[in-house]
Formats: C-alpha cells, structure tokens, sequence
C-alpha cells in the first residue's frame, strides 16, 4: 500500500483505483487542495474489504508522511466544502452527501489513530495547518487554524441542517468524527491544566453564541426524536446489504472493510434488526452534547500567572479556588434553554444574551423517562435539573412524576448492577427534587397500582412518597454492607430528611423500614463504641502505639453519630409536622419502642428523643386506658391511633429547626465530570487505544489477543 506519484488513471479496475487511491492518500506525495485526486478518492465506493494490518499499515503510512503531504488537513477541508455543498443546493445531492460520507469516514479512522499514537502532548503529529499561499488559493481564512475552520463546519451543518433519510447517515458520520477529533481529551491527566491542548474541542469553544445554540438544539432534538438510519441502500452504495461487504460492515467480519478494524470510532454499528427505541444517532448526540457541555478550558492554575491572563481576559472567565476557566458556551446554551410551548417574558429582569435555545420540554421529559435506564441519559437529566431552572420548574409541575421516578427508583433498587457514579447521579437528582416542598407533598398522592419490579413483598395501592422511603432506606442498608460510602449514605439521608416534614400517610411497610433503619444504624454504633472502648484498653495496658487504630474508629463513631442524629430528626419532624396524617409511623414506633431506650440518656440524643418519648408515652397512656377483651390485634392498635391522633395537638413537643439539605457541585466537578463522560463513552462502544488513556486508570484486559488490539 505504497505511495502513488500520480492521480489514478480513470478506466482501471475498481479494486485497483482503491488500491491507488488510498495509497495515494497516505504516500509520500503531496496533493494540492485542487488536485482532482480529491474529487476521485471521496466518489469511492468504499465496498472492498481490507485485512487489519492493511488498514494498520495505511495508518501508518499516513502518520509517517503527513509532516510532508499535510493529507489529514487537506481531507478536513474537503470535508467542510462538501458539507457546505449540501446546505447550498436544495434538497441535498446524493452525490455530495456520499462524498461528505466518505471525508468523514476515512478522516475519523486516520485521525483516530495519529490522535491514539501521538507523541506530542500538543499533538503536533495532526499537522492542522496549511502554508498561508496555499489557503490564499482557496479563500482559506488566513488567520483561521485548520481545525478551527473545519469545526465551525461541522458544526455549522450539524446545528443548521435537519436530520433526513438522505442526510442521516451523515450527521452519524460527522458525530463519530466529533467524538474521535474531542477524544485527545484521553491523552490528559484527569485535571485539568494551561498546558493541556485540545485542538479541536477548543476550537469548538469558541464558536459564535447562534452555532453553538443551534448544535445544542440539534443535538437534544436527536436524543428526543431518535431517528433511525434507512438501511434501504437506494441513497448510498456504501452501505452494505446482505452478505455483500460494504463501509459499515460490522466490526469482526473475516474481511475487514479498509475503514474498520481497530480503528473505526465505534465497534458496533446500527443494523435493521436493533432494539425497539435504541437510536445510535441518538445516543451519539447525546455523548457529543455530554463531552461538550461538561468540558472545561483552564486558563491558569498558578496565582500569579492567573492574574496577569484574568487582567487580559474577557469576561468569559471565573475561577475556582487557585484555577481560572474560560465560560463553557455549550453548558450556557443548556441552563438557558426554554420550553417551546412556553414562551414568557423574563420578569426578574435577567439578561439573556443571544439566541436562545428553545425545546420541546414535554417530550424531553418523556424521552429522558424512556430512556433513564442509559447512563448517559441520567447525566443528562442531572445536567438539566441541576443547571437549568426552567426545566427544573417544568419537572416539579407534572402532575406524572412517576415517569421519571419510576426508572429512578427501580435503578436504586436493582444498585448492585448499576456503577457506583449512576447511583450517586441518581440520588443527586433526587436531592435536587427534594428541595422544592411541592414535589415532597405531591408524591405522597401520586398512588401506584402496583410495583412490578419489587420482589421481597407485593405493594399494592402504596404512594410514590412511600416506596422512594422505602428505595432509599433500602439503598442505605445496601451501600453499609457492600459499598461502605460515607457520601452516598449523606445523600440518602438528606433526601429522607427533605422529605420527613411532608410526609402523608405513608405506609405500614415504609414506616417500618424507617424505625428499622434506626435500629440497623444503632446496632452499628453500638459496635463500634465498643470496639474503640476495647482498642483504648488495650492500648493503656500494652502500651502499643495504636492511637491511629484508635482515631480512625473514632472518626467513623462520629459519623455514625451524625447518622443517627439526622434519622431521630426525620423522626422528629413527622411527629412535630405530620403526626396526625401519619398513624402507620406512630404505630412502628410504638412497636419497636425497645430500640430507641439504650440512647434515651445519651448525652448525644436524647434532646431529640424526648420528642419520641413524648409521643410514646400518649399513646401508650391511651392503650392502658382502652379496655380490652382479649389481646390487641394490630388492627385494633392502629385503630386506636387513628383515632387519638384526632385529639393530638402537640403538647409537650418540643420545636427543633427543621433540616433541610441543598445540593451544591464540588469546587472542581471537571475532575469528576470529564474523566466520568468519557468513561461512558467507551462503556457504549468506542475504542481507543488504553495505554494512551492518562485521564484515568484503565486495567489492560488479561486475554492476550484483546490487549495485542488495543495497543497496536
């Protein structure tokens, strides 16, 4: 697979003219931007089937030559005036939309490998750069970058053009080649630094505000349409059908396609026979949209250095901490999205610079309760509801929240085959939700059936406010058995704290597991005060330096005390503001009374167990006044509540400040955000090369064959 000195001749055999052709592509020769060989090349029909180390061997040729040839540039160009040809003529031409097809599929293959086997922490191997006479002769931006000239192209069509029979494969395409030109994101440490180089993802940045409001757009308007690839081969020769090889035969076939194996962006591929609702242009979109609004620019890092750049800075800056970023406008263009259905005048007088991008809230939410089970799907919905408020609105005022809680809730109950970043999207959104008092109130009267996917025991007729206690008390006992995670337990318990003050009727089953929580994390704390005790002991009689043994059970001791403390002030505050709505949690109580007496005279409880025992002590009044013929049923106890709870009015009750938990990101969520975008966007099927990966801690696979691919 040679260099080819000159164009192709026209006439000979196809397989020969793609032998010439790419050998051309990736010799030694270079080809001006004019040459016809361009023209030829991208009117390929790429259907013949190349082993891998042909394909290997391209790349390599290609890396090697294009210091010279400057090719990867040149096939980035031709890209963008295909696709601006397709926007100018009406309709769409098969014929430009094929050779766009084309551009962006041999550039994404090429580029993904010089990007997974470059040397250079600026990646200088991609040679994104023409000689200044040469873009003089094409009316090339002199001053415009490569890169930035061919990202505001794709761009400009992806948010500009809409999504066809005829264009769908190539907005696919031009999304797979957006994810492999952002992918040198992988090649970086997981902090973020003024000396990290991103070329194309920066360029992206940098976008006037109308692209980067039409391309958000575009991108949500995929994840909510889903639209399907036609697979009909009418439109595009390259598609394969049957058993004939074609551009998108699947990965592992026995002759690779020259554009696959290892290096296509993507190891699977869309076919006729997917899953009912599974889109991969709409997954695409929705991980460009994730890496794009989640992506952070730094400016400086050093408090000196910031100074000097902030004072030169426009106002698209902020800092955190000792860092200074540049302004993200893709997650601007987010938070400021507004429903289309609703068009209202700002009357808090907030400017809104810009076009604004306007959306289908309705089936956005839809969508996002079709779709919670993707993880991607769950950071979006978490990236909505955190940053933008109207949408945060639109939510709390559904009248069907189960929609959205439902696949929430039924994730938490299935933890262990969710990573443990879902669960923490998962509880943050439901944090979030918790803030607002409606939300608490109305899920005690959105009423369920049944639920289907519960096992232990059949719920019938039980409040969506009754199981999301249950979920989440579940999902405590769970994480103290197997994850042990402090943050994930604090989350659990300030959603349950949110929620106390509102609680309404809930459930026999839900009011157990409550009191039941209590004991569990009791019973703990019990242990562990007696294993410091014994520790210390043994340290005063041995004389053995165990003190940091000691600190460390002490420490853990002190969280536990918080836990207890905040579960007695949900208690406290469904007695104090709820009580009468609530006879099911008097009657667990007074059930399980014994489990609350060991900490009656702690010096760290009982303030707040008097209020319990202030309850405890009316109703067990009431039952020593209650004649009885024979023994109490729990029929006949519950009934006795009910109706002394008539008579309840608080007497005694002492009034604490009710707890109330908001959310707020990390001083730094970009060391959380993009290593965790790009981890979901190799589990959905994109490869790369794990020994380039310094974004996180990748383990090599232990088969020998798959480890050889991944580091060719």
């Amino acid at each position: 697979m040679g260099a080819v000195p000159s164009t192709p001749r026209r006439g000979v055999p196809p397989r020969d003219t793609a032998e010439n052709l790419i050998g051309a592509f990736v010799g030694e020769s270079p080809y001006p931007l004019s040459s016809e060989f361009w023209q030829q090349l991208l009117e390929l029909p790429l259907t013949h089937g190349w082993p891998q180390h042909r394909v290997l061997q391209a790349c390599q040729n290609l890396a090697q030559n294009n210091y010279q040839t400057r090719h990867l540039a040149k096939i980035l160009i031709h890209l963008v005036w295909c696709l601006q040809d397709s926007m100018s003529i009406s309709a769409g031409s098969p014929a430009v939309y094929r050779k766009a097809v084309n551009a962006a599929y041999i550039s994404s293959v090429f580029l993904k490998f010089m990007i997974e086997n470059a040397k250079s922490d600026k990646f200088e191997e991609l040679c994104l750069d023409l000689a200044k006479d040469e873009k003089g002769k094409h009316d090339l931006p002199i001053e415009q970058s490569v890169e930035a000239f061919v990202m505001r192209g794709m761009l400009s069509f992806i948010g500009a053009s809409d999504v066809s029979p005829q264009s769908c494969l190539l907005h696919h395409e031009l999304l797979n080649l957006m994810l492999v030109a952002m992918s040198t994101q992988l090649c970086s440490g997981p902090s973020p630094g003024p000396k990290d180089v991103h070329p194309c993802i920066d360029a992206a940045m940098l976008q006037d505000s109308a692209v980067v409001a039409s391309v958000v757009r575009r991108l949500l308007l995929n994840f909510i349409n889903r639209p399907r690839i036609p697979f009909n081969g009418s439109s595009y020769p390259i598609i394969s059908e049957g058993s004939q090889p074609g551009v998108l035969q699947r990965v592992g076939s026995a002759a690779a396609n020259f554009v696959l194996l290892p290096y296509y962006t993507f190891n699977y591929l869309v076919s006729s026979g997917g899953e009912g609702s599974r889109s991969s242009l709409a997954d695409n979109s929705l991980l460009v949209l994730l890496i794009l609004i989640h992506y952070r620019k730094c400016v400086a890092v050093d408090e000196s250095i910031a100074k000097n750049d902030v004072e030169h800075a426009d106002s698209g800056t902020y800092s955190k901490g000792n860092s200074f970023f540049y302004d993200n406008p893709y997650c601007k263009a987010l938070e400021n999205a507004r429903d289309i259905e609703f068009d209202r005048v700002d009357i808090e007088g907030n400017a809104q610079n810009g076009p604004l991008v306007r959306l289908p809230f309705a089936s956005l939410f839809d969508t996002l309760g079709m779709c919670l089970a993707d993880e991607s799907s769950v950071l979006l919905l978490y990236s909505l509801v955190h940053g933008n408020p109207d949408f945060l609105e639109y939510v709390l005022v559904r009248t069907d929240l189960d929609t959205l809680l439902m696949p929430i809730l039924e994730m938490l109950y299935n933890a262990s085959r969710r990573t443990s970043n879902q669960i923490y999207m998962l509880l943050i959104i439901l944090l979030i939700l918790s803030q607002d008092s409606s939300f608490n109130a109305s899920i005690h009267k959105l009423m369920l059936p049944s639920v289907s996917w519960y096992q232990e025991r059949l719920l019938h007729n039980t409040s969506l406010g009754s199981l999301m206690v249950v979920i989440l008390i579940r999902t405590v006992k769970y994480n103290l058995s197997k994850l042990r995670d402090i943050y994930l337990h604090t989350n659990c318990l300030a959603i349950l704290a949110n929620m106390a003050p509102h609680v309404h009727r809930l459930s026999a089953y839900a009011s157990q597991r409550l009191v039941s929580l209590f004991d569990m994390l009791a019973r703990k704390y019990t242990k562990l005060a007696e294993l410091k005790n014994d520790k210390v002991q043994k340290f005063a009689i041995d004389q053995v330096d165990g003190g940091s043994i000691a600190e460390d059970t002490s420490t853990e001791l002190q969280i536990y005390t918080d836990f207890l403390r905040i579960v007695l002030e949900i208690l406290n505050a469904i007695l104090t503001y709820a009580l009468p709505r609530n006879p099911e949690v008097v009657y667990a109580i007074l059930h399980r009374q014994e489990v609350f007496q060991p900490f009656k005279d702690h010096p760290r409880f009982n303030e707040l167990l008097e209020n319990i025992y202030t309850v405890l002590d009316f109703f067990n009044s009431r039952m020593d006044m209650q004649r009885m013929d024979g023994e109490w049923s729990v029929d006949k106890v519950l009934q006795l509540i009910i109706i002394n709870c008539r008579s309840w009015h608080g007497d005694g009750m002492k009034m604490f400040n009710q707890l109330r938990f908001t959310y707020e990101q990390e001083n730094h969520p970009e060391e959380f955000f993009i290593p965790y975008v790009w981890r979901l966007v190799l589990s959905c099927g994109f490869t790369f090369n794990y020994g380039a990966i310094n974004l996180f801690h990748v383990d090599l696979p232990g088969d020998d064959s798959l480890a050889e691919e991944l580091n060719v």
